[in-house]
Order: C-alpha cells, then sequence, then structure tokens
C-alpha cells in the first residue's frame, strides 16, 4: 500500500552520526578513516587497524599518529631553525643538546604550556575517567570525537566539505609521517657524531672532496 512505498522512501538515518563527513564502516580498513595513498595504498603491515580491533582501539591509534607527526612537524623546522638562528639564551651546539641549556623559568613555563595543552585535548577528547570502575573509561575516546581535531583552526583552513577534509588529513598524515622519519634520522646522527646538521655537511663535504676533515682540531 502507500504506507508501505512511503516508509520505502523514507530515508535512512546512519547509525552513528557524520564526524566532519566521516561515518565509521567495519567493513573498511581502519574503519574507513583516510591517510591511504598511492603508491601503498592501505599499509598495515603490523595489523594496528586489522579485523577486530575495536573502532576505539583504531581511533586512539589514529590519534597518538596525527599528534606524534604534528610534534614531529615542529621538531624538524626547531632542528633545521634552531640551530642555524642565534638563540636569545645563548643556547648552542646540537639540538639534541639544547634543551638542558634551556634556563629554568623558560623551561617551567614550557612545561606549562605543553601540560595545559595536553589537559584541553585529553578534555575534548577523551571520556571523563570513572573511578568506581576505571576499567570501563580508561583510554575511552567520545563518540563524537574525530581524532586529531582539537578546534583550533586560527587560519580557518579546515574544509567544510567532507571530501576536501578527507584530503587535507591525508596530507598532514602524510606530512607528519615523512617528519617522523625526518626527525629520527636527525636524532639519531646527532646521537652518532655530537654535530649539527650542518657541522655533518661540511664534514662530509670535506671527506669528498679529500680533505682531512680534522684538520685544525684540537687533541681528543
Amino acid at each position: 500500500g502507500s504506507s508501505e512505498e512511503a516508509a520505502v522512501d523514507e530515508p535512512v538515518d546512519p547509525a552513528v552520526a557524520p564526524i566532519n563527513g566521516w561515518v565509521p564502516d567495519e567493513s573498511l580498513p581502519c574503519y574507513g578513516l583516510p591517510g591511504a595513498v598511492a603508491p601503498t595504498g592501505y599499509f598495515d603491515p603490523l595489523g594496528f587497524a586489522q579485523a577486530g580491533i575495536t573502532l576505539n582501539e583504531v581511533k586512539r591509534n589514529r590519534e597518538a599518529e596525527v599528534m606524534h607527526g604534528r610534534v614531529a612537524m615542529i621538531a624538524t623546522l626547531g632542528y633545521l631553525v634552531g640551530e642555524q638562528l642565534p638563540s636569545p639564551f645563548g643556547i648552542t651546539g646540537p639540538a639534541n643538546d639544547q634543551l638542558q641549556q634551556v634556563p629554568l623559568p623558560a623551561f617551567i613555563l614550557l612545561t606549562a604550556a605543553i601540560g595545559t595543552a595536553e589537559i584541553k585535548r585529553a578534555q575534548r577528547g577523551w571520556v571523563e575517567p570513572d573511578f568506581g570502575n576505571w576499567s570501563k573509561t580508561l583510554f575511552k575516546l567520545r563518540e563524537n570525537y574525530y581524532p586529531g581535531d582539537l578546534g583550533f583552526d586560527p587560519l580557518g583552513l579546515k574544509p567544510t566539505d567532507p571530501k576536501e577534509f578527507a584530503t587535507m588529513q591525508t596530507k598532514e598524515l602524510q606530512n607528519g609521517r615523512l617528519a617522523m622519519i625526518m626527525w629520527t634520522g636527525m636524532c639519531a646522527q646527532e646521537l652518532c657524531n655530537h654535530r649539527t646538521l650542518m657541522g655533518t655537511i661540511e664534514f662530509y663535504q670535506k671527506v669528498f672532496a679529500g680533505v682531512n676533515p680534522y684538520e685544525g682540531c684540537g687533541d681528543g
């Protein structure tokens, strides 16, 4: 009858409200979150998002990836710029050795700023702890929270179109992944030879030019 036809034509609301245009889909890799690009496509050799992993775990892993990527991008820039520009505190040498040179008042302010930002992030993305049943809410993200979306967009760069948002999210993830690899390489290099990045480049320029890179160095 007409009532049955009306029921068929009536739109069906999704079981989960879209978040930035994303609706978790258990049938898709990583529940349909963006981030897969050619030539590798969906790449998960360690199985962090394999079948059977809960939506909360996938969202938490993505949150960790996004935030580590953002920190790595800042750190990469910090290594490159911090070693080349003069510091108001007289900080010098490889970036690995610069944090311990920061004056105590500035270090306290830096620590307070990081702590404040992390508390705000936890309040926005995580479910309040239930101390009566702590395992119920431990590491649990809010259902309406999109991993990494902290609501901080002073330049208004966040797209409103879901496809454009997914594209921008993928770009951020790819840049963050590259930055994590870059930072790891720079940190490891400075741990091995205790030279700045430019100091290492100059060292190998002398090596390949046939010049003794240690010439002019003091004893020891």
